[in-house]
């Protein structure tokens, strides 16, 4: 008689996506498969990656949360695993809420890792006080149902002691760690020149309130092969579909926006999978920018990076893994990336690794987590996996009239409308059946009158770009 082999435990994570769930590049953006921001599948993925060993299997959960689901998880699933960024933040306190509704359901173990506070460059919590008793029923939820909670940096962790929390262990990012103990990185250059491959990236607040557009313009005037990486749904929006509803989108001094110089001269670039955006930066010399996974990006490519803090969560996570970084609002609007590339000194980062690394997979046994560089194959499954797969290219800004890139985009919008069609359709027929016949107006031009919004959103949305690349030049 034979042992039966031990059940692989079921981990449940809180990602957008897998890292091996394939889709269209209009499927992603349909979907918003990174939930707004592309930097959140960067650390779902390694925590992803790291979590897979031969005694565990890590699925996905989507990044919306259900309340309702609890009963299902807590029958298919033995721990819920919770990678988070910048989550106690005010613009976030109503999904915090919402989480906090699922997490008192569940009756297995759920483990936090590497959650953020979000203030100003000084550390002033102020603003965050409104939201106390949000974070702090969260909090508490978690602890009932793990040994600590894990923060980003020193500042969460300052702002969780002052509440009264002491389990509270500082392990920075999974993002960092997906590599595993060891990290080298060097330049592979004195200094750069005008012949230098260069990636920046920066968000719509440090473009429009801390300078960085005068920063990208004077990069771009300097350095021809300068590439800006946007990381934002409505980014991605504007590149694919040249429009977006979010009017947060109009801001022209964007690179992403088609007005942009860098935008008309196809330098700019948007991914969907983790993968294939740190593949590409393999290539480059530098990278620098606001964005910190944006960063975090290139140095997991070997690239040498430096951070423009604008706030407490860029600033505590560049402070603690040792990554080059500036306060934006302490330089210079005409600096060169020369200079910020000279600066750069990746001494703590690479020194500091391994014992970084040490206290993360720590934390995670502490809290029953094996990982798979000391439970496991050290990833090589999983990167063997991730290497089959035709993943997407980039989002590129939409400048020209390729007839595959438009073939693309035609199917998926018909596609669309087909959907919302047959959706009206039922809509209409249960409408009818609780309250009569239901007259529809058909307004000149429509073509159907299952389709009115549907048909002018997406003539809109698609029409108004086709038509401006096709018309003959005067």
């Amino acid at each position: 008689m034979t042992d039966e082999p031990a059940r692989q435990r079921r981990i449940l994570l809180r990602s957008g996506k897998s890292p091996f769930d394939v889709a269209s590049l209009e499927q992603s953006l349909h979907r918003d498969v990174f939930a707004t921001n592309a930097g959140n599948l960067i650390f779902s993925d390694a925590a992803h990656k790291l979590l897979t060993t031969s005694r565990a299997e890590v699925f996905s959960n989507g990044i919306r949360t259900d309340p309702s689901a609890a009963d299902r998880i807590n029958e298919e699933f033995d721990v819920f695993v919770v990678p988070l960024a910048n989550a106690f933040r005010p613009t976030f306190e109503r999904p915090l809420k919402r989480m906090t509704q699922l997490i008192k359901k569940l009756r297995i173990p759920v483990v936090v890792l590497g959650v953020g506070a979000q203030a100003d460059l000084n550390y002033n919590a102020d603003r965050l006080k409104p939201m106390e008793p949000t974070v702090r029923e969260f909090v508490t939820e978690v602890l009932n149902r793990s040994a600590s909670i894990g923060v980003r940096g020193e500042f969460t962790e300052q702002y969780l002691n002052s509440m009264g929390f002491k389990d509270v262990e500082v392990i920075g990012c999974p993002s960092m760690f997906m590599h595993g103990e060891t990290f080298t990185l060097e330049k592979r250059a004195e200094s750069l020149t005008a012949e230098s491959r260069i990636s920046v990236n920066g968000s719509h607040s440090a473009v429009r309130s801390h300078g960085l557009d005068a920063i990208i313009r004077q990069a771009h005037e300097r350095y021809p092969h300068l590439r800006f990486v946007g990381q934002n749904l409505l980014e991605a929006q504007l590149l694919h579909w040249r429009e977006t509803s979010n009017p947060i989108g109009a801001q022209t001094s964007m690179p992403t926006h088609p007005s942009h110089p860098m935008y008309r001269e196809g330098k700019v670039r948007l991914y969907v999978d983790p993968a294939t955006w740190i593949e590409e930066l393999r290539a480059f010399d530098f990278s620098f920018g606001s964005r910190i996974h944006g960063n975090i990006a290139a140095l997991l490519a070997g690239v040498p990076s430096t951070v423009l803090c604008s706030d407490s969560r860029t600033l505590e996570l560049c402070r603690y893994f040792g990554i080059p970084h500036r306060k934006i609002s302490e330089t210079p609007k005409d600096i060169d990336p020369a200079e910020l590339y000279e600066a750069a000194d990746f001494g703590e980062l690479v020194n500091g690794h391994k014992e970084r690394f040490l206290r993360f997979t720590g934390f995670m046994e502490k809290n029953g987590l094996e990982n798979t560089f000391h439970h496991g194959d050290s990833g090589k499954a999983f990167d063997a996996q991730l290497s089959k797969l035709a993943l997407p290219p980039a989002v590129r800004p939409w400048t020209d009239t390729d007839p595959d890139e438009l073939s693309s985009r035609f199917s998926f919008m018909q596609s669309r409308l087909d959907e919302l069609a047959a959706q009206n359709v039922k809509l209409r027929s249960q409408l009818e059946k609780k309250t009569g016949p239901v007259s529809i107006k058909v307004h000149a031009g429509d073509s159907a009158a299952t389709w009115p919004s549907a048909y002018k959103r997406a003539r809109r949305v698609v029409g108004r770009p086709v038509r401006r690349l096709l018309r003959p030049e005067q």
